[in-house]
């Protein structure tokens, strides 16, 4: 076991600004009596929170662990446990978490946890990788094997997560990978969540106004009450399906959100298509958050400014509830299709940092550098 003189064992996590510094700081409240439990014989933990961008510049597994080996060799700490909230790769496969159980290092990537239950998954998996990283170990070779059945219920808890292809050479002595659909899924719910898709509703203030306005002159439009009393069920979802396509599409293409790749492997078509995915995903939920919005203002609206005996005298129709409300979901559609012209006033750079994690943010603008140095050479 790795301990410090004073008979403590000190784990520091470090972790990438943003999500994983709050998900650290939570969950370093509860980790040393939890640790100390779960590991017997009197063992005690002291644990830390160190915030700072250890993956700025690189996705390269063998990188990132000798960055986080010489912090820690740096700062004299016996474990060091790393938190990103960057999809990392392995031979094709998600990395879930990689270990050096020589060097007291762990590397977790959080999208792979999934998107559910993300705070109670990230500390149960750094509780088991500080138990092993902490725990007895042989000599040589036969050490990452020993630690292995300390992961099993690592393994059988984030199933389908099963252990990965550790190069010779690299620092990491112990691996585990998510592959499969059921991966693939688990990957993208993760990276949506660390997108955080709230967050893209007040960054639309400027779209937001234009359909609010939209909204609010369509609602006394007779003309838009006769459309609205003709519409079936049906026609309404269309329009709705339309009105929000059209507004994901714009954000994307307005914004230059959308993922393209300069290489042609396999691997690298694979992660393309799975950033473009959490894109379509993250903005979709935003938008989606702002049309139910528009729902409820346009109804309140609408009940505050609509006289009933005008509109029965226009349409024919009373004025009831069903009416109150098929009118405000069709004027949503109308007043996101305002909206999304709106969304041009917005700058790009407040969609993509609303729509991103800064991790995803640096990650594309290196991109986009190295795009920009290929086009000048």
């Amino acid at each position: 076991m790795r301990m410090s003189s004073q008979g403590v064992t000190v784990v520091t996590i470090l972790a990438d600004p943003d999500a994983p510094t709050e998900i650290a700081q939570r969950m370093a409240r509860i980790l040393p009596a939890r640790l100390a439990d779960r590991s017997g014989r009197g063992r005690r933990f002291d644990v830390e929170v160190v915030s700072e961008p250890f993956t700025a510049g690189t996705e390269d597994l063998p990188t990132l662990m000798h960055r986080i080996m010489d912090r820690g060799s740096a700062q004299n700490w016996d474990i060091v446990v790393a938190l990103t909230d960057l999809p990392l790769h392995s031979h094709g496969r998600k990395l879930v978490v990689d270990l050096s159980h020589e060097h007291g290092l762990a590397l977790l990537s959080l999208p792979t946890l999934g998107g559910l239950r993300l705070q109670t998954r990230a500390r149960r998996a750094v509780e088991v990788a500080v138990l092993s990283l902490a725990g007895p170990r042989a000599s040589g070779v036969e050490g990452p094997a020993q630690s292995q059945p300390l992961l099993a219920p690592f393994v059988s808890r984030f199933a389908p997560i099963h252990p990965g292809q550790v190069g010779a050479e690299e620092t990491a002595d112990l691996r585990y990978v998510v592959s499969g659909p059921r991966g693939y899924l688990r990957v993208l719910l993760g990276m949506v969540r660390a997108n955080r898709p709230w967050r893209l509703v007040p960054a639309l203030s400027k779209a937001l106004a234009a359909a609010l306005a939209t909204g609010a002159v369509a609602t006394v439009n007779s003309t838009i009450w006769s459309l609205a009393q003709s519409l079936s069920a049906p026609r309404l979802v269309i329009a709705t399906v339309g009105s929000v396509a059209l507004m994901i599409g714009w954000l994307i293409v307005d914004a230059n959100l959308w993922h393209r790749t300069a290489e042609h492997s396999p691997e690298a078509r694979q992660r393309a298509r799975l950033y473009n995915m959490s894109t379509v995903m993250t903005v979709g939920i935003g938008v989606l958050v702002c049309y139910l919005g528009l729902i409820v203002i346009n109804l309140v609206w609408a009940l505050f400014i609509l006289n009933g005996h005008v509109f029965a005298s226009t349409t024919g129709t009373p004025l009831d509830a069903a009416e109150y409300w098929t009118l405000s979901w069709f004027v949503a559609s109308v007043a996101t299709v305002g909206g999304a012209l709106g969304s041009g006033l917005e700058s790009d750079e407040a969609i993509r940092a609303a729509a991103y994690s800064k991790r995803e943010q640096e990650r594309r603008r290196m991109l986009q550098d190295d795009d920009g140095d290929q086009v000048v050479t």
